[in-house]
């Protein structure tokens, strides 16, 4: 009766290109049964020429190194869940309080004003916030001539132009400058309460949702305010 030869290359090979293959039972071919394949060679190898002692070494190694890179795999997935609960606890902390983000509008509470900054790239003659209401309509203006380069901060006490009290509602915030004698668009931050909070998708960042419809990337923000 011929004895079944079975191929020390062919098994390395299974360990080291695993192709998921579903038994009877419905089962992924896992490390048990690299470990069965390994102990049915033994058991069928030709007695006329035995596998060498360091070619069994060899695929012990390899079904070692294989078992340990399943533990990593299960051990990392364990960490990456838990810091994704402990980010959307942080995040989830922020609802109702109020954030700096970069942007052209935000929701006023004219009763109370509000305060923001413009970045100024480079130092500008003629610096000045314009605020518009949802028609666009010109509210108010305000100057805040000459500035270095850096961070200015300004506040409106949400009246008009007119001197009477602006309606509370979304407004927008446009900064100009004047450098090097060309008007230059400058960028504000503008503070914006957290309505709520989406958590990130297959690793995606965690997002923050404005008073407003606007949303921004929890790394965007600059300052938590009260």
């Amino acid at each position: 009766m011929a004895v079944e030869d079975v191929s020390s290359t062919s098994f390395i090979n299974a360990l080291q290109n695993p192709t998921p293959t579903v038994s009877n039972s419905g089962a992924a071919l896992g490390k048990d049964s690299f470990l069965q394949l390994l102990v049915t060679q033994m058991k069928n190898q030709n007695p006329l020429d035995p596998q060498d002692n360091t070619a069994f070494v060899a695929q012990l190694a390899q079904f070692s190194s294989l078992e340990s890179m399943q533990n990593l795999t299960s051990t990392v997935g364990g960490i990456a869940s838990n810091y994704a609960s402990s980010q959307a606890l942080q995040a989830s902390s922020l609802v109702g309080r109020s954030v700096i983000v970069e942007g052209g509008s935000t929701v006023v509470d004219t009763a109370k004003g509000m305060s923001g900054s413009v970045v100024v790239p480079a130092s500008s003659s003629v610096t000045s916030v314009k605020i518009y209401d949802t028609s666009m309509k010109l509210i108010d203006t305000i100057d805040l001539g000459t500035q270095p380069a850096g961070t200015t901060s300004f506040t409106w006490d949400g009246t008009g132009s007119d001197g009477t009290v602006a309606p509370a509602g979304t407004y927008s915030f446009i900064a100009n400058g004047s450098i090097d004698g060309k008007g230059t668009s400058l960028a504000t931050y503008l503070p914006s309460t957290v309505n709520s909070v989406t958590t990130g998708i297959n690793g995606g960042e965690m997002m923050l949702n404005l008073a407003g419809g606007t949303s921004v990337a929890l790394s965007k923000v600059q300052t938590i305010g009260i």
